[in-house]
Formats: structure tokens, sequence, C-alpha cells
């Protein structure tokens, strides 16, 4: 459909290019932004004016827009376009570990480390005593070994790359025993049963979802037997008429028939959270303990490192690990490294690391403290002085998050904010779209909030946030 005379004398009034980069040139919001940003978000711009002109009805009366108007549409184009995509965000959720936030906060020593590595040379592949080419690994295998107890260790980029590794070396062409009530499926649709298939691994089920007996095992072992894996179920439970075969029992087997033993802990952790008055979950210390030949688990998550997969075990397997080639394929930098070193320091004593590690120190963190945060909250609020905001604080559950704990209920205490004239849709998305991005829930037609993943200074920040979405509901 050709357009109407009229159209097409809208369109030639659609200013150039050159002439809005021009105009552009002096306004705040093009300041250090470069050319080619600006003058793709002006084609942009002058493609939706375009568009507009040709679908409106020709008969009506129009007019182009100004050049002024035009800037002020161009302005959070820009802006929007020249930020980072990848940006910092308040995570007023509750969920300590959450998936789509980044998982686990680092700890201060971590990221200094991490920042003096990053910005420097670094031996990392260097042997500073022999004066030669070393293993990058040496930087955390002695002191994982330390604290696990296991006889080697080594690191690649997540746990899941850490089970393909562990699989093809121990169980490639041949079979891996697993219960079929733990074949997992973590987030992103990523199964037990496809990582084994892309290992040359064969998988064979043994027991039924909600039962699986030692004697299951037994039966399904023969000379194409390469392994004995057990999966811990880090983020769902089963429960009622259950039965399932401990570590302890799959190793006994795999000694009597000389087939090594792999248990991924998905989520490892190093401290009992049973000494602190949550639900009981295996430690890394004690699956090495009980004589696992293989244990993976995340660098991240419980742990609250940056994200890796971690190896550890006897040396007769991990020597093994190391020598397959698709270790390069997986392998971890410098930055990595240096952030998983110092987190490791810090369980050399655990008082320092319930309280320096941030997953763990808010995971542990007492309701009364919790509680205190969201009282200063709603207090920050109410010093707005707006009638239109109403605050109060509400009892709830926090969530460990990150496929971990799956029946754990943190009790806590949070704030759930209304705007009168504002649904609470509205509000959640305008605390979306602020800067830095308040991320909440919605319950009860409230904004939820629970102070127990914020940062101190995230509370006054969230104040801000609600005095400028208040200023510019009223404007």
């Amino acid at each position: 459909m050709h357009p109407s005379q009229e159209q097409q004398r809208l369109l030639t009034q659609i200013p150039g290019v050159d002439r809005l980069l021009d105009a552009a040139a002096d306004r705040p919001f093009a300041a250090g932004v470069p050319q080619t940003i600006l003058v793709r978000c002006i084609r942009a711009l002058e493609e939706e004016l375009r568009s507009a002109i040709l679908s409106k009805d020709s008969s009506a009366a129009q007019k182009a827009p100004s050049v002024e108007a035009l800037l002020e549409k161009l302005a959070p184009m820009v802006q929007k376009a020249a930020a980072p995509k990848l940006q910092r965000t308040i995570n007023a959720t509750g969920v300590v570990i959450h998936t789509n936030l980044g998982r686990s906060l680092l700890a201060d020593a971590a990221i200094e480390n991490l920042v003096r590595i990053s910005s420097r040379y670094s031996n990392l592949e260097y042997d500073l005593e022999a004066g030669r080419r070393g293993s990058r690994y040496s930087a955390v295998e002695e002191i994982l070994c330390e604290i696990t107890g296991a006889e080697s260790a080594m690191v690649v980029n997540n746990n899941a790359g850490a089970v393909l590794l562990a699989l093809e070396t121990l169980a490639a062409g041949r079979s891996a025993v697993v219960s079929r009530g733990e074949l997992v499926e973590i987030g992103g649709a990523f199964r037990i049963p496809d990582v084994m298939a892309k290992s040359g691994a064969i998988l064979k089920e043994v027991g039924t979802t909600n039962r699986t007996h030692l004697r299951d095992y037994e039966a399904a072992i023969d000379e194409e037997t390469g392994l004995l894996l057990k999966v811990h179920k880090s983020n769902y439970s089963i429960v009622g008429f259950t039965a399932e075969v401990s570590l302890s029992e799959l190793v006994s087997l795999g000694n009597r028939h000389g087939i090594p033993v792999m248990e991924d802990l998905g989520s490892g952790m190093f401290i009992d959270f049973s000494r602190y008055g949550l639900p009981k979950e295996p430690t890394v210390q004690e699956a090495v303990a009980t004589g696992a030949d293989v244990v993976t688990f995340s660098g991240d998550k419980l742990l609250g490192g940056p994200q890796a997969g971690i190896l550890v075990g006897k040396k007769g397997c991990l020597d093994r690990i190391k020598k397959n080639p698709i270790t390069r394929a997986l392998r971890i930098d410098k930055m990595t490294l240096a952030a998983l070193e110092s987190t490791m320091r810090l369980y050399r004593e655990e008082r320092a690391a319930v309280v320096q590690i941030p997953t763990l120190r808010m995971i542990l963190m007492p309701l009364d403290t919790v509680a205190g945060l969201a009282e200063r909250l709603r207090t920050e609020l109410d010093k707005i002085g707006d009638d239109r905001l109403q605050a109060r604080l509400l009892d709830r559950f926090s969530r460990a998050g990150g496929g971990s704990l799956p029946l754990l209920q943190l009790p806590t205490r949070c704030v759930g904010v209304r705007i009168s004239g504002m649904s609470a849709a509205r509000l959640e998305t305008a605390m979306r779209d602020y800067c830095p991005p308040i991320i909440g829930r919605i319950e009860e037609d409230l904004f939820l909030m629970d102070p127990r993943t914020l940062q101190e200074e995230e509370i006054e920040m969230i104040a801000s946030a609600f005095q400028f979405v208040l200023e510019k509901a009223a404007s």
C-alpha cells in the first residue's frame, strides 16, 4: 500500500540523522556517549516515527514532531543503550542465593584479592620455587584438601562441568548406576541424564522414584559397570514412604566390587547448619570421610564463593580426571581462582566464615536482627511524610534459594508497602525501573521487601526510590 500524499508530506518533515545528531551534541544525555550509539538510537527513533505516520489515518490533521520533541524522546533511549547490560540490583526478595540476581555475594576478602590479582600479573601458571611452568590448580588444591580432608582436588567452571568431566573420565562407554529418585533437574532444564549422555556414560537406573535399596545397586553391577553415582537432592525432597541408600553403604558396595563411587552434592557446604538450629545437610567433609572416590559441588551457592565446580576425592581418580583433555575447555581463570582461594581461607575458622561470608551470614541471621532492619526500613519510609504511602511490618519466610535447602523456611520480618492510586504491580514495575533496580515480591496487593537480603546502605537507597516514585506520580 502506497503512502498517501499527506503521509508523504509528513515523512519529508522528519529531520535527518545528521540534524538530530548535531542538535543532540550539547545535550547532557549525549555527554560521553559514543557517536555510534547516538546514531543507532536516532535511526530507531525515526523508524518508530515513520511507522506511526504510515499507520495513521491520512485524513486526520497531523504534524511531524519538532526537533526538540524528538530530543526529549531520544534522551531515555540513549541512556538505556549506553548503560551496561549487567548492573547492580537490590535484592529485597528474601531469597539469599537468588540465581536470577547473581547467586552468592562474595566476601570482602575475596573481592579485594580478586581486584589485586586481576589488575596485576600473577603466578597463575608459574612455579615460583622451581622457576618454571606450574599448575593453575595449585593455588587452591592444597587448601581444598586441608579443609575437606581429601587426597586431591581440582576446580572447573561450574558443577555441571565437574559432573560431566568426572563421568567422562570414569565411565565413558560404561554404565553409571544411579537411583531413579536422584535423576534431578536443575535450573534451565539441565538434567543429570542429559549430562550423562553427553559424557558417554551409559545411564543405568535402579529402584523407584521414592524407594531404592542396596540390593537394587548390587543387582545392576556387571562387567560393564564403571561407576556408582549418588546425587544429592539439593533442590527438592521426597517425603512419606521413602528409602534410599546411604553414601557409606554405596562406598562399601563399590569397594567390594572394585568400582569407584561418586557423589554429586550440588550445593556443597563446609559447615554443619544443624549446629545453628537449622536442618541437617550433608557436608563435603562428611562425604570425603565416608570414602567416596569423587565428590563434586558448586563453589558458589551455599559455599558463598565464585561460580565454580569443585572436585575432591581420592588421588587415583582425581589424577585421571586432571589428565582428561576436556579439563582445558572447562578450566577457570585467575579471577575465579583468586576469589575462591580467599573464600576458602575464611573456612579455616568457622566463626570468621559465618560472619564474613555474606551467604552464610544472611542464612544464619537471627530473626531479631532481621526485625530490626525491617523497623529501620519502615522508619525511613515514614520519614518521607507522604500520606499516599503506607508501610507495615509482616511476618513471612525467607528462602535459601539457588536450588539449595528446599524445605528450609527462615522466619523473617518483611515491609509491605502500598501507594494509594497505584497498584502493587505498577509499584513493582516502578521499583524495577529505578536505578539501581529494586527487586521485591507482590503479596496481598502489597510490594513486599525482605530485609534479610538487603545490605546496610540499601535501606536509604530504597527510601530514596520511593520518594522518587511518589514525586513522579504527583507530577
